[in-house]
């Protein structure tokens, strides 16, 4: 496939099919929940202690969205009391790849895209001027 036809992939229906799957796994939560569930099969309360920071209602919200999206399967084991598990479908562990993909090129271009947003900081604050007052 060539470059064009890649982009055009992206641009195809005006970007909502990309956006929209984008908008779901570049949320705060997604790729951490399946990073940590990323070869394993976690209750709730074992993914709210291994991910530093997610409450239990925004780990509830996005375990059912990704749920879902197919990304994610739920098992509920009728014992008393009840217990449920969760781990990547077939389809959510296809998603590891271009993550790891991601963070790399994230953690490979950070230091320059930090020195960019300092410099563009810095020009707009000179063209400002000083405070007025």
């Amino acid at each position: 496939m060539s470059k064009y036809e890649r982009a055009c992939l992206i641009r195809g229906d005006g970007g909502r099919a990309v956006r929209g799957l984008l908008d779901r796994i570049g949320d705060k939560w997604t790729l951490l929940v399946v990073a940590t569930l990323h070869g394993e099969r976690m209750r709730f309360t074992e993914l709210l202690r291994r991910i530093p920071g997610v409450s239990q209602r925004m780990l509830t919200l996005t375990l059912r969205h990704l749920e879902r999206d197919g990304l994610v399967g739920r098992t509920v084991y009728a014992e008393v009391p009840p217990r449920v598990e969760y781990e990547l479908t077939e389809t959510g562990r296809t998603l590891i790849g271009p993550a790891v993909a991601l963070a790399e090129w994230a953690i490979e271009h950070n230091a320059g895209i930090e020195r960019s947003r300092e410099a563009y900081d810095d020009a707009r604050h000179e063209k400002a001027g000083p405070p007025q007052g």
